[in-house]
């Protein structure tokens, strides 16, 4: 993908106008801890979705940009819950994101009611944190993660988004080891998911090569292994962008992940 087409496809993401939410809840006593609640105008007609946004995870990004998707399915008839957290540069990282991630989850599953199914999704650094969550016992009972940084020492070595993966689990100050332990620790490559995973990526995404996930989904083969559902043609912005062709695609993993 040209760098022209990719920056249209982020600029059409950031065109859509903010959405309110129909409520919130807060899970913590910091700014960043709350989930913003999408209620279908009727009865729900599919699982409850916890929405992770990306950003690198850094301060800079936070769910705003995520609310016309949440809004947009929830017209779908899916509920939403989409959840902030503490980020890079805003009192998160490691382990304080994680422990957000975990906490929103339990949170927005409770909102559901105790029968109803959970699907973590998330989109580049928050389908890193919707596969980390799907690996760990909770609430979630599938995952479906769009243009995931899927292998993290790999988006590591790779220096993706300028040294981001770095900057969030503050490996930089450690010996080789300790950043290799802290890395291996959340990187989903070396976590087994324990619900089905589908992965969802654009074929030429230039923010998060395709490669993470592929590698991801090669590491966890066997039964139960995740599903990867490549979008040919498709950026890194496009799934998550109501009214796409690939956000159709995104709306049919959600309904059957």
């Amino acid at each position: 993908m040209s760098g022209a087409v990719a920056d249209e496809e982020e600029a059409a993401l950031l065109a859509c106008a903010p959405v309110p939410p129909d409520g919130r809840i807060t899970y913590g006593d910091h700014p960043d801890q709350v989930v913003d609640l999408y209620r279908p105008p009727g009865a729900p007609r599919g699982p409850m979705v916890v929405l992770l946004h990306g950003g690198f995870w850094r301060v800079a990004y936070d769910r705003t940009h995520l609310s016309p998707l949440a809004a947009a399915l929830a017209q779908e008839g899916l509920p939403v819950a989409l959840a902030e957290y503490r980020r890079a540069g805003g009192g998160g990282g490691f382990p304080e994101t994680f422990n957000d991630v975990t906490n929103a989850v339990r949170v927005a599953a409770a909102e559901a009611g105790e029968d109803a199914s959970v699907v973590l999704a998330g989109h580049s650094a928050g389908g890193h944190l919707a596969l980390w969550a799907a690996a760990r016992p909770g609430p979630g009972t599938a995952a479906v993660a769009i243009a995931p940084v899927a292998d993290l020492a790999r988006a590591h070595e790779l220096r993706l988004s300028g040294g981001a993966v770095a900057e969030f689990l503050a490996v930089e100050a450690e010996g080789p080891g300790e950043s290799a332990e802290r890395i291996a620790e959340v990187d989903p490559v070396r976590l087994p998911p324990r619900v089905p995973v589908t992965v969802l990526h654009g074929t030429d995404d230039p923010d998060v090569p395709v490669e993470l996930s592929r590698w991801y989904v090669a590491a966890h083969r066997g039964t139960g292994a995740p599903t990867l559902r490549e979008l040919p043609g498709v950026g890194h912005y496009a799934a998550v962008t109501p009214g796409t062709a690939a956000y159709g695609a995104l709306v049919t993993a959600l309904r059957n992940p």
